[in-house]
C-alpha cells in the first residue's frame, strides 16, 4: 500500500482527516461495495481530486479507514512496557486495553460499525489487519502470557484455544453489540461499563487457567 508522507498541521492533513473520517461514516453505512467516492467526498465537503491525492483507490481508502478503527499496536507495546513481571496483571493490563479499544466511547461510533461489517463481510483489508494488529496482539503479548501463566503445562494447540476463548469473548461485546443494546440497552454505557466488562474477562479467564492447570498436575 502506498501511502503519502503526512505533514503535521498543514491542510493537506486537514483535508485528509476530512476524508477518513467520512469514508469511515459511509463505509460503516454502506459497505465496500455499496460506497462511492461520490458519496464520501460529498460527505467530507472535497472534491474527488484531493481522494486520488491521498489514496490510490477506494480499496486503498478503506483499507486505511478499517486499519485506522482497529490500530492498537502501539498501545499494546505502551501496556506491556510499563507492566509488572506478575503474568497475572499483565493478562489483566492486556484485556483492559482491547476491550477498552473496542468500546471506547470517544471514538466515533462509526468505528464499532465498520469492525463488525469487515468481520462479519471479509474483504482483503481484514488480511492487512489481522497481521498488523491482530497476530501481533496474540503471537507478541497475549500467548507468552499465557505460556507464562499455565507454567508450560498447555500444548501449543491449548493455548490456542485458550487465547481464542480470551478474544473471543472481548470480541463478543462488538459483534453482538446490536443483540446486546436490545436486551439490555443500559448494559454498556461509560468507562465504567468497560471496566466491568474487562474486570470480568479477566476473573473469568484467570480462573479457568487455574482450573486448566490444576487438572493438568493431577493428570
Amino acid at each position: 500500500m502506498i501511502v503519502r508522507e503526512r505533514k503535521t498541521g498543514t491542510g493537506e492533513e486537514k483535508t485528509r482527516d476530512k476524508i477518513l473520517g467520512a469514508a469511515g461514516d459511509v463505509f460503516a453505512e454502506q459497505g465496500f461495495e455499496g460506497a462511492t467516492i461520490r458519496a464520501i467526498t460529498d460527505r467530507a465537503g472535497v472534491n474527488v481530486a484531493a481522494v486520488n491525492y491521498h489514496f490510490r483507490d477506494k480499496a486503498e481508502l478503506y483499507a486505511r479507514v478499517v486499519q485506522d478503527a482497529c490500530s492498537i499496536r502501539s498501545a499494546w507495546r505502551d501496556v506491556m512496557a510499563n507492566m509488572p513481571n506478575d503474568p497475572r496483571e499483565r493478562l489483566r493490563a492486556l484485556i483492559h486495553q482491547f476491550v477498552q479499544r473496542l468500546l471506547d466511547p470517544s471514538q466515533p461510533a462509526w468505528k464499532g460499525r465498520l469492525i463488525i461489517r469487515e468481520l462479519a463481510d471479509p474483504t482483503k483489508a481484514l488480511d492487512e489487519l489481522v497481521e498488523k494488529n491482530i497476530r501481533p496482539f496474540r503471537d507478541e503479548f497475549l500467548l507468552p502470557t499465557l505460556r507464562e501463566l499455565t507454567e508450560d503445562c498447555c500444548t501449543p494447540k491449548q493455548l490456542g484455544y485458550i487465547s481464542a476463548s480470551v478474544m473471543g469473548q472481548c470480541l463478543y461485546y462488538v459483534m453482538c453489540r446490536p443483540i446486546i443494546t436490545r436486551l439490555k440497552p443500559e448494559f454498556m454505557k461509560g468507562d465504567l461499563d468497560i471496566n466491568e466488562i474487562a474486570a470480568h474477562i479477566s476473573g473469568f479467564s484467570l480462573a479457568a487457567i487455574a482450573e486448566l492447570k490444576r487438572r493438568a498436575k493431577r493428570s
